[in-house]
């Protein structure tokens, strides 16, 4: 039986080995045939249309070879790849779920996103480094390291050659471009001693038809989704704030900016629910009462903005 007939089976997912053994699992997902366009398009209304779980599992047993190709990216962090597989395949169940076929970008585009954050959490929890990476940048250096350093090492005219750290030039500009110090550049890359993965496939025949990560990483920043999320999120995090605080009296505009806008990645900065009702003469729940009311009245103002 052709793995294209087991998949039309009762259970679509017999056709899958556990991950306990991992490289049986690989080769069966990467047999697995991916879907045309029209055939996506067609599981993922009627899942949408009539919560046809069926369609579901079509949907993400095509993908799971894409969780597979994310998860080597992330092997140096010295964590198992059948944990990393099994996080990934959770983002790839909430983005099947998630998956709007009217959008018009094909599910692995979609699908990176969620993949990436479920590994992205496991990472943080499970891995000897997290202590270092609390602040957001921080966080975002520790995911962005290792991809600069192979762009560092793929520009023309650097002196990589024999070298693996990076040198002060690159670890300046890698602080200026993720917003953290020099010295959390030179922490981070001390601590993160795993081994890159090469996301090229091996030029050698015992690797002969395997399926590269390069294969399935598409550039997000591009695409068009992606450039619309960015520049609302944008929008909101600086103009949208600014337009809903205007929406606020001076005590209930206070009251937000002490209690969400001053407070650093630390905790530290703004004001208590007790500071604030002692500035204004007011018990702490009624501080409470009017944060919630304010906070309400910012939601609906952004959102009749972006809805309109």
């Amino acid at each position: 039986m052709t793995v294209t007939t087991a998949i039309a089976t009762r259970d679509p997912w017999s056709v899958v080995p556990s991950l306990g053994n991992l490289d049986a699992y690989i080769r069966s997902v990467q047999a697995i045939p991916m879907l045309e366009a029209d055939e996506e398009q067609a599981l993922a209304r009627r899942l949408r249309d009539q919560q046809d779980l069926q369609a579901a599992s079509k949907l993400v047993l095509s993908h799971l070879r894409l969780v597979v190709s994310i998860s080597r990216q992330y092997i140096g962090y010295g964590l198992p790849q059948g944990d990393l597989i099994q996080e990934g395949n959770v983002g790839l169940m909430k983005a099947v779920k998630r998956f709007d076929p009217d959008q018009g970008v094909r599910l692995v585009s979609y699908a990176m996103h969620w993949i990436k954050a479920e590994i992205h959490e496991y990472i943080l929890k499970n891995w000897r480094v997290v202590k270092v990476a609390t602040t957001k940048a921080q966080r975002k250096l520790f995911f962005n390291l290792r991809s600069m350093k192979h762009q560092f090492k793929g520009e023309e005219g650097n002196d990589h050659v024999g070298r693996s750290g990076f040198s002060d030039s690159e670890i300046h500009r890698v602080a200026q471009e993720l917003n953290v110090r020099p010295e959390d550049v030179i922490e981070m890359e001390t601590r993160m001693s795993g081994g890159d993965v090469a996301l090229e496939a091996p030029a050698d025949d015992d690797h002969e038809g395997a399926i590269a990560p390069v294969a399935y990483l598409a550039d997000e920043v591009h695409e068009p989704t992606r450039v619309i999320e960015a520049h609302r999120r944008d929008w909101l995090a600086s103009d949208g704030i600014a337009m809903a605080l205007d929406q606020l009296d001076e005590r209930s505009r206070r009251v937000v900016e002490e209690r969400w806008l001053k407070v650093n990645d630390d905790g530290s900065g703004g004001m208590t629910l007790h500071d604030l009702a002692a500035v204004y003469g007011v018990s702490a729940e009624r501080i409470r009462q009017i944060e919630v009311a304010a906070m309400k009245k910012m939601r609906k103002a952004l959102s009749d903005t972006v809805d309109a």
